[in-house]
């Protein structure tokens, strides 16, 4: 199977690149976590990180929940941070490229979206857009489009003078007919979500180590990695 082959091809590529790509995996993991605690940290009642996965699935909030959240000085920094993660996120998918592609790598790398801060903002938020409008006719139409969406960063890391739209348009074509072998591969990694929430939850430590994450996160990375390079091939021939 595809997924199986991926998988263990990145597993493969994880073992090359140890202990190296674990040290850049902790430091993008810290960064997210910090950037998360900020955000409870700051003034406002305001749970972003429930919003980014409702508008991930295409689920609109009501004004109602807009209005009463969406307040004091504090939003608009969180707001700001809010949006630091995709631009952290398409940094560490380009270095997780890198490796697939044998390529030479630097812990530098996953700081590479800040260079494209403004274009991946509206990258991101050109996605998030499309996602909620399917979203509106229902919850599956918005979950069918985001996976539609999803090689949109890679087509970017590949060409950055693309458009916005024109990385959208593409990755739409390059997943037709492919959104279930993504899907299939990202629910085979839902035993070692369990097994990352539940070694996190038992740790007796005052501060989690996420152990499992700092596996399981170049684990999925590289394999969508190679799920992108497995269609561009697919194309090619």
């Amino acid at each position: 199977m595809l997924g199986s082959h991926l998988k263990a091809n990145a597993r493969k590529l994880m073992l090359d690149n140890a202990p190296r790509i674990y040290f850049v995996t902790a430091l993008y993991v810290i960064l997210l976590a910090v950037l998360s605690y900020l955000r409870f940290r700051l003034p406002g009642d305001i749970d972003l990180d429930a919003m980014y996965t409702r508008l991930s699935l295409g689920e609109l909030p009501s004004l109602s929940i807009i209005y009463v959240n969406f307040r004091q000085f504090g939003v608009f920094l969180a707001l700001l941070l809010f949006i630091f993660t995709p631009v952290l996120e398409i940094g560490y998918m380009g270095y997780c490229l890198k490796i697939k592609r044998k390529q030479q790598t630097q812990f530098k790398d996953i700081f590479n979206g800040f260079l494209y801060f403004f274009k991946v903002i509206k990258l991101f938020l050109l996605i998030v857009v499309f996602i909620l409008l399917w979203g509106l006719l229902l919850i599956i139409p918005g979950i069918v489009a985001a996976y539609r969406y999803r090689l949109a960063y890679y087509i970017f890391l590949d060409d950055s003078s693309k458009s916005a739209l024109s990385c959208i348009r593409e990755s739409s074509a390059m997943m037709f007919g492919s959104k279930v072998d993504l899907l299939i591969i990202d629910l085979s990694f839902i035993g070692w979500y369990i097994l990352d929430v539940i070694i996190t939850f038992l740790n007796p430590l005052p501060i989690g180590i996420p152990i499992v994450t700092l596996w399981l996160t170049p684990y999925m990375t590289l394999t969508r990695a190679g799920f992108y390079e497995h269609k561009i091939g697919s194309l090619a021939a």
